[in-house]
């Protein structure tokens, strides 16, 4: 513990008062974060769309740039670890159980409940759900990711920075960086990390509890919820014991493997050719939308409005929340990639896959809602996925494998947080003491358990939203702090290649 910084202390300190507060004034906790959440929805969701599709255009203009070429390292750098390695490890950390929780559910809501623009139940909701879907789990996702992980890697690998948020911005601010506005910028990115951490943590758990209430017929309860959490707690600090290339390698490596047989058992028992259809024409649908999806408010349709801001201001704010952990993993296994190799693998190879998994388990819902087999739309949320299963064959076998990746996933997010969440309140360092890594899972955990008592997925969603907020503005910085540094290195860049 002596290597902790002040930023360890401080945050420590405001997760504490989150959690006991929302221990013990549950309904107040709930009622403040629910109004944060309303006004930041309705009065900065230009904001949110504005900034996200600007972090897009710029890894964009990076990869054609002679930028691209840089090496994430030094010019004999080799990678760590190898592409199927590389990729499992980015996708279990960026992703994880939301494609899980939202795999069905996402996109049969979008059909048969509250199209985006189209009448429910239609041909014109079954194409744009999914076209909707790939909005936001697509390269605008991983797009807030890649700008984190690229600003931070280029300052860690190539000029020797420590690995933390504040040490980023020091060409724009100098070393005021190293002073207390620094510690400022660090415990605005840990609590974020915290929130956007527990906040899928706490979707985790009720969707195994959801999938034991549809398999089981066991009440959906905090209870439970709670026993879940814990038994996963033990678990990803076993893990978390065991450091970053054993305990986080293999289990990003199972993750792929539970991920990919569910995905080929429900390509195959499920509807395969309308699948591969939905696929290859959403894909289009996307392409060709993705310009207007990006600016869209709708400021002359109030319910198409509410629609945006309770969806994809969500999830940009998710992402940004999620931004620090995973952009600080991402770099931290990216060394020795060039810019232009980063940038693509990191926005187009888990947005395809994730494409894939959507079409996949969202077109074998929607064909139930259509056929009048099933009413998917009329389940729990948690519950949706497990719905699906039970009219396809082999159901309890992709429902046992769904809740055994929903567990891994789970121990992966946790696991590789508390490692980056050490490294960040102890200077930087790579190997944070196990000790750190402990404090900050039981502190994730007891987040996402008041989280859910609070006010369920809800209150998950309210939180999120209000710690995303401010990280967008350091996102902002660190953006114009990299091309500066760029610039200003490119004689030496020019020399080097």
């Amino acid at each position: 513990m002596k290597k902790v910084s002040t930023v360890f202390w401080v945050t420590l300190a405001i997760a504490l008062f989150s959690v006991v507060w929302g221990a013990v004034a549950p309904s107040n906790l709930e009622n403040i974060t629910g109004k944060i959440q309303t006004y930041l929805s309705v009065h900065f969701g230009w904001y949110y769309l504005l900034i996200v599709t600007g972090f897009v255009v710029f890894c964009l203009y990076m990869i054609v740039s002679p930028y691209g070429k840089i090496k994430l390292g030094k010019k004999d750098d080799k990678p760590d670890y190898s592409y199927p390695t590389w990729f499992a490890m980015l996708f279990s950390a960026g992703m994880g159980i939301g494609l899980v929780f939202w795999g069905a559910a996402e996109p049969i809501y979008f059909f048969g409940t509250q199209p985006p623009t189209t009448e429910a139940g239609s041909a014109a909701a079954m194409k744009e759900s999914m076209q909707f879907v790939y909005f936001h789990w697509g390269v605008h996702a991983w797009g807030i990711y890649a700008i984190v992980a690229l600003v931070l890697a280029y300052f860690k690998f190539r000029r020797g920075a420590p690995a933390l948020i504040s040490s980023t911005l020091e060409p724009l601010f100098g070393d005021k960086m190293k002073g207390p506005w620094g510690k400022v910028v660090d415990v605005i990115a840990v609590f974020a990390t915290i929130v956007g951490v527990a906040t899928t943590l706490g979707f985790g758990a009720a969707q195994i509890n959801g999938g034991l209430t549809y398999l089981t017929g066991l009440d959906e309860s905090f209870g439970l919820q709670l026993a879940i959490i814990g038994v996963v707690t033990v678990l990803f600090m076993i893990s978390a014991y065991t450091g970053l290339s054993k305990g986080i390698k293999y289990l990003s490596n199972t993750n792929m493997v539970l991920a990919l047989a569910l995905l080929v058992i429900m390509l195959i028992v499920g509807p395969t050719l309308l699948i591969m259809n939905m696929f290859t024409d959403t894909i289009g649908a996307y392409i060709q939308n993705l310009p207007s999806m990006s600016f869209r408010m709708a400021p002359g349709n109030e319910e198409n409005r509410a629609w945006i801001q309770d969806w994809t201001v969500f999830y940009w704010a998710w992402w940004i929340a999620w931004s620090p952990f995973v952009g600080i993993f991402i770099a931290r296994v990216s060394k020795g990639r060039t810019i232009r190799e980063f940038l693509s693998g990191v926005l187009l190879v888990p947005s395809v896959v994730g494409f894939l998994w959507f079409s996949t388990f969202g077109s074998s819902a929607i064909e139930l809602q259509d056929q009048g087999t099933a009413d998917i739309a009329g389940l729990a949320t948690e519950q949706a996925l497990f719905g699906v299963f039970d009219h396809y064959p082999l159901g309890l076998i992709m429902s046992i494998i769904a809740m055994a990746l929903i567990g891994t996933f789970f121990i992966t997010s946790a696991d590789s947080a508390t490692f980056v969440l050490g490294m960040q309140t102890t200077n930087g360092s790579l190997t944070p003491p196990t000790m750190v890594k402990f404090v900050w899972g039981l502190a994730q955990s007891s987040m996402a358990a008041v989280l859910l008592y609070t006010g369920g997925l809800q209150a998950l969603q309210n939180a999120l939203i209000s710690a995303a907020f401010p990280f967008s503005f350091i996102m902002i910085l660190m953006v114009v702090s990299l091309y500066k540094a760029l610039r200003a290195d490119r004689a030496d860049i020019e020399k080097e290649y």
